[in-house]
């Protein structure tokens, strides 16, 4: 009978036993530490793939955060724009209020310079308000770029008040809006855009028209568009185009020479000289007119290229009619005080009067227009920030997918290795007994 015998060396099995009980305790250590972070990619080793995805979410999160507080900032500066359009339209509005009042029949010239103090202070309200900084120290309405004064004022040379910058409304991206708003489009009157120009009527001689009698203008239009019948609308594109390469919109008198009413008795005769300052379109003939004398006529003036307009009385001889384009809102409202602070009598109030509230209407219009601009770009912000936050969740989910922990998987397996853990080490201390030693003696 044959008997065989194997031997196992009690150092070999205490060896196995000390690397599986190590093994077990690395694993259940990196499971423990899972479970503190909350990660299941801790270090890069653990996952190259997920860890290179977490972090390219990170980055992108990061990148959102960026451009949102980028974002705040420039919504800040536009709602402050739009306050401040808001606070030049309720300015405006009580300039034309007090324009209409100085219509009154029964003010006398004194007490209408009293209003034209109070349209002084409102008119320095609106200069001031376009200047208006934010809360970093730039210009609200700075457009593409200006001076830390984007309007400047008022100047002895035409035009009186200028913007001292680069015009135009800097365009919005997908995550952004302009800082600042487009304050020529706002504040500055171009003459091919919106016709707005001032028309005074007085005598080179005698000075302002006299009180007996009345001469006025009336329906300044478009040539080209006889259907226009606002008045003071005025355009001309040979002038349009000088002013666009620096030289200031053209001012035009016209003046009523060689009146003669005893020639052809009934019959008065004469002819009218049109100056164009600076000129641009050359020298213009003088026109002949005539009317019955002593009445009041309706002059056609049509001779002016470009444009035409209106002479409402009876034109004596050195009578001069000025046409003047205001180049700004601040104009408008200068002119608006100059007129009826030195009007003599209540038809040359009421001349002024006119004109200006059309002039006003025009620029509040303006304003508008750039404050519902404003509207827009605050409107979009608020898109941009919620897609902003809608692309923030995503890319947080994209992370968590990539390196988060399965909190109930992870605990079920920390407790299932924690076993197997407990039960190698009752193992090993039964086998640590396993010893030829301890049988002798």
């Amino acid at each position: 009978m044959t008997s065989s015998f194997i031997r196992t060396g009690s150092a070999n099995t205490f060896d196995a036993a000390v690397r599986n009980i190590t093994n077990r305790q690395s694993v259940l250590a990196n499971l423990q530490e899972n479970l503190t972070s909350g990660k299941r990619v801790v270090r890069a080793s653990d996952d190259p793939t997920g860890a290179a995805n977490a972090e390219r979410a990170l980055t992108r999160i990061g990148r959102i955060v960026t451009d949102q507080r980028a974002l705040e900032s420039q919504r800040n500066a536009i709602s402050m724009a739009e306050g401040t359009l808001g606070d030049v339209t309720s300015a405006l509005q009580r300039f034309r209020e007090l324009v209409v009042s100085a219509g009154d029949g029964v003010l006398t010239s004194s007490e209408r310079k009293s209003i034209a103090i109070e349209l002084q202070a409102l008119r320095d309200q609106v200069f001031s308000a376009a200047n208006q900084k934010d809360t970093n120290g730039l210009p609200l309405f700075s457009a593409l770029g200006s001076a830390l004064a984007p309007f400047v004022g008022p100047k002895a040379s035409a035009p009186d008040y200028t913007f001292n910058g680069l015009p135009g409304q800097t365009s919005s991206s997908d995550v952004t809006i302009p800082f600042a708003l487009d304050g020529e489009s706002a504040f500055m009157h171009q003459p091919a855009r919106d016709m707005v120009f001032n028309t005074k009527v007085s005598n080179t001689i005698d000075g302002l028209i006299s009180p007996d009698r009345t001469l006025t203008t009336d329906s300044v239009v478009l040539s080209s568009t006889p259907d226009i019948t606002t008045n003071m609308n005025l355009v001309s594109t040979t002038a349009a185009a000088a002013q666009a390469s620096g030289v200031p919109y053209p001012q035009y008198t016209i003046q009523f020479n060689a009146m003669d009413s005893t020639t052809t008795p009934g019959t008065t005769t004469g002819s009218y000289s049109i100056t164009e300052n600076p000129s641009v379109s050359g020298a213009i003939a003088d026109v002949p007119v005539s009317f019955k004398t002593g009445a009041i006529t309706s002059l056609a003036v049509t001779a002016i290229p470009g444009l035409s307009l209106t002479i409402n009385g009876t034109p004596k001889e050195n009578d001069t009619v000025s046409i003047d384009a205001s180049p700004s809102v601040f104009s408008v409202l200068d002119n608006a005080i100059n007129n009826i602070s030195n009007a003599s009598n209540n038809n040359g109030a009421a001349q002024s009067i006119s004109q200006s509230l059309h002039n006003i209407d025009i620029s509040m219009s303006r304003i508008s227009a750039v404050r519902g601009q404003a509207g827009d770009l605050l409107n979009r912000a608020d898109r941009i920030s919620a897609n902003q936050e809608s692309r923030s969740i995503q890319l947080e989910g994209d992370r968590s997918r990539a390196e988060d922990l399965d909190m109930i998987r992870t605990i079920s397996e920390f407790q299932n290795k924690q076993t197997g853990y407990s039960a190698a080490l009752q193992t090993y201390a039964q086998v640590q007994k396993l010893s030829l030693f301890n049988f002798i003696g």
